[in-house]
């Protein structure tokens, strides 16, 4: 039986603290540690319990949950819980698991628990994840009334175009009713990146950046919104820019 992965809910609303305490109960493979208000209770807890896994909120007393991922250190995975969007892009700075926007459905909540396990049994080497994750290279869209079957490895970029999006591959397009969000909480957050409210791009796919465009493999060229220029730079470049040494 697979290891249950213990977990730590951080929220100064009782609610939301509760909402997440009965999506535990449910969920198998969860086990909740404790629950606390904010985060200085929660830097105590983690020194009188090791767990693998924290509900973080963003908006709290004393110390925000941000402001908490930038001076603590060998965390365990964290899951970001909060009403503000805006916070997305912030927390995956600090490679989060994932981030959850209030009001939290369970159906979303669930999704994020399920890519936490996987990284967690990938981390620790368990064999039948790891071929469980090599089954995720795929999934299936509804296209004029037949479900089409996408490789994410062949994905070149999706857009999205009202109520559609569009997801443009190396050989072909297609169109699906759905907003683009839902495409993106199924995308792994390491392999995809949002470069604009309407644009995801897969990070292998990327040829060249520049401040406002990038251009992909078959010379898409992909425009690069001013709130998301910053954080698709960290995540594109990290540490593989090579610098000049003068001898």
């Amino acid at each position: 039986m697979a290891k249950k992965l213990s977990c730590i809910i951080v929220d100064d609303e009782p609610l939301a603290r509760e909402v997440i305490e009965d999506y535990i109960k449910v969920v198998d493979q969860l086990e909740l540690v404790c629950t606390v208000e904010n985060a200085l209770e929660l830097d105590q807890m983690l020194g009188e319990h090791a767990v693998d896994l924290i509900f973080l909120d963003i908006q709290m007393p004393f110390l925000t949950g941000l402001d908490f991922l930038k001076v603590r250190s060998n965390l365990p995975m964290v899951i970001i819980t909060t009403a503000f969007p805006n916070y997305a892009i912030d927390g995956f700075h600090f490679d989060v698991i994932d981030y959850l926007l209030k009001p939290i459905t369970f159906n979303r909540f669930y999704k994020a628990i399920a890519k936490a396990s996987r990284y967690h049994n990938l981390k620790s080497g368990d064999r039948e994840s790891m071929e469980e994750a090599a089954d995720l290279d795929h999934f299936f869209i509804k296209c004029d009334g037949r479900y089409q079957k996408i490789y994410t490895s062949e994905i070149l970029f999706v857009k999205a175009m009202e109520n559609y999006i569009l997801i443009q591959t190396s050989s072909e397009k297609h169109l699906s009713l759905m907003p683009l969000k839902t495409i993106e909480e199924n995308l792994d957050t390491e392999e995809f990146v949002r470069v604009h409210k309407s644009f995801i791009v897969p990070v292998s796919k990327i040829r060249s950046l520049e401040n406002h465009e990038i251009i992909l493999e078959e010379g898409h060229k992909i425009p690069v919104s001013r709130n998301y220029a910053k954080y698709v730079q960290d995540k594109v470049l990290k540490d593989k820019v090579l610098k000049r040494k003068d001898s």
